[in-house]
C-alpha cells in the first residue's frame, strides 16, 4: 500500500515538473526576439514598429486561444493537448531560421503564442487536479519560478549562444529541444479528464458577466508592461542606446526582472496572507514599479542600482499570481478553473497593446537608434502602471465598503 501511494506521488510530481518545463520552454521562445532584435530587423528589412507588431502578435495567438484550449484540456486531457501545442511552438519558430518572406515569421509568431497558451493552462489544470486547493497559489508560484528560469536563459546565455553560433542555429537548437519535450510530455503526462458538469457556455457567461472579474483583469493587464513590454523586448535596446551598455550587459540586466519574479510569487503571497489584503498587496506592488521606472527614466542610474531596481520590479510583477487567485474567489467553485483561464487571457492580451504602442511611439520619434524615442516608448509602462494601480485603489475601496455594509447588516440582524 505504501509503495503504491509513493508511486502515485512520484507520478504527480513528474507530471507537474514536465508541465513546468513546458512553461519554461515557451518563456524562452517569448523573450528570444529581444536578443535577436537587430538580426531579425536586418534580415527581413523591417522597422521598429513592424518588429513591435511581430512581438505583439504572440499575445494575440496566446490570449485568443485560451478558451478553446481550456475546453480541450477538459475534453481530451492534457497529454494530447499539451503535446500538440508544444509541436505548434516548434513549427512557429522555424520561419526565423528558414523563411525569406516576412509573412511567415508573423504567422509563426502567432503559432508560438497559440501553442504557449497550453503551458500555463496546463499548469493550472494539473495543479488543481493533483494538489489540494490550499496549495494552488504555492504550486503555481513554483511553476512560475521554473518558467522564469527559462526567461533568464532567454537573456545573457542565449545572447552568448547567438554570438557563438548565429541566431539561426540557436532557433534550430530550440526546435530540436521542443520536439524532445513533446515526446516526453506524451510519454509522462496522463489523460486526466474531468467531464463538464454544466454547459460550457453557461460557465463562460457566469465568468464574463461578473464585473469584478472583468475590471480586476483589465487593471491587472495595464500593469503587465514591465514584464511583457520592457523585459521581453525593449529593455535591451533601451539600456544599450540610452545607457550605452555593451550588448551582453544590456541583455543581462532585464533578466534581473525575471530573477526577481522567481521570488515574487512566494513573497507577495506571504505579504498578502499576513496583511489580509490581496488588493492592498497588488497596489503596493504597482507603486513600487512606478517608482522604479520613474527613477530609470529620470536619472542616469549605475548598473548596480538598475540591477536592484529590476529585481524589485520582478518581485512586484508577481502581482499577476495574486490577481488570478483573487479572480477565482469572485466566482462559484465549479467555474474557478475557467475564471483563471479567462483572467490570464485578458491580462496577457495587453501584451500586444504594450508591444504595439511602444513600437509605434519609438518608430514615430526616430526608431530604436534614438535615445529620445526609446525613452518616450518606455514611458508608456509607468503611465499604464499608474492607471492600473489607481483602478485597484477603487476596487479596494469598494471591497472595504461592501465588507463594512455586510458587518452592519449582520449587526442589525442580531
Amino acid at each position: 500500500m505504501k509503495t503504491s501511494v509513493s508511486s502515485a506521488r512520484v507520478v504527480v510530481w513528474m507530471v507537474w515538473i514536465v508541465a513546468s518545463i513546458f512553461y519554461a520552454y515557451q518563456y524562452i521562445l517569448r523573450v528570444m526576439p529581444n536578443i535577436m532584435l537587430t538580426d531579425i530587423m536586418q534580415q527581413f528589412h523591417i522597422d521598429a514598429a513592424t518588429f513591435g507588431q511581430f512581438s505583439g502578435v504572440y499575445y494575440i495567438g496566446y490570449s485568443l486561444i485560451h478558451l478553446p484550449i481550456g475546453i480541450m484540456l477538459d475534453k481530451y486531457g492534457p497529454r494530447k493537448v499539451m503535446t500538440g501545442c508544444i509541436l505548434l511552438t516548434v513549427i512557429g519558430i522555424l520561419p526565423l531560421a528558414f523563411a525569406t518572406h516576412w509573412s511567415y515569421p508573423i504567422l509563426g509568431r502567432v503559432l508560438v503564442g497559440i501553442g504557449s497558451s497550453a503551458a500555463i493552462l496546463g499548469v493550472f489544470k494539473i495543479v488543481r487536479m493533483t494538489f489540494d486547493e490550499k496549495r494552488f497559489t504555492r504550486m503555481l508560484s513554483l511553476s512560475v519560478t521554473i518558467g522564469l528560469i527559462g526567461a533568464i536563459y532567454g537573456g545573457g546565455p542565449v545572447s552568448f549562444m547567438r554570438e557563438m553560433f548565429g541566431y539561426q542555429m540557436v532557433v534550430q537548437i530550440f526546435a530540436y529541444v521542443g520536439v524532445g519535450l513533446a515526446l516526453l510530455t506524451y510519454w509522462i503526462v496522463p489523460d486526466m479528464k474531468e467531464p463538464p458538469q454544466t454547459p460550457v457556455f453557461s460557465d463562460i457567461k457566469a465568468v464574463l458577466g461578473n464585473s469584478r472579474v472583468i475590471w480586476t483583469c483589465i487593471f491587472a493587464g495595464l500593469m503587465v508592461g514591465p514584464l511583457e513590454g520592457f523585459a521581453d523586448v525593449w529593455g535591451t535596446a533601451f539600456l544599450k542606446q540610452v545607457y550605452s551598455y555593451e550588448r551582453t550587459m544590456a541583455a543581462s540586466l532585464p533578466s534581473m526582472i525575471f530573477i526577481g519574479m522567481c521570488f515574487g510569487g512566494p513573497v507577495l503571497s506571504i505579504v498578502a496572507d499576513k496583511t489580509g489584503s490581496y488588493l492592498g498587496t497588488i497596489i503596493g506592488a504597482g507603486l513600487a514599479m512606478i517608482a522604479s521606472f520613474a527613477l530609470l527614466l529620470s536619472f542616469e542610474m549605475p548598473a548596480s542600482m538598475i540591477s536592484l531596481s529590476f529585481i524589485l520590479v520582478g518581485v512586484c510583477s508577481a502581482y499577476q499570481i495574486l490577481t488570478i487567485y483573487k479572480v477565482s474567489t469572485y466566482v462559484p467553485a465549479h467555474v474557478a478553473g475557467l475564471a483563471t483561464a479567462i483572467a490570464n487571457m485578458i491580462i496577457m492580451i495587453f501584451g500586444y497593446a504594450f508591444h504595439t504602442t511602444m513600437g509605434g511611439v519609438i518608430n514615430l520619434l526616430g526608431g530604436p537608434g534614438t535615445s529620445q524615442a526609446l525613452t518616450y516608448g518606455i514611458a508608456v509602462v509607468p503611465i499604464a502602471l499608474a492607471i492600473g494601480t489607481c483602478g485597484f485603489f477603487v476596487l479596494l475601496a469598494k471591497e472595504k465598503k461592501s465588507r463594512q455594509a455586510g458587518i452592519e447588516m449582520s449587526k442589525l440582524e442580531q
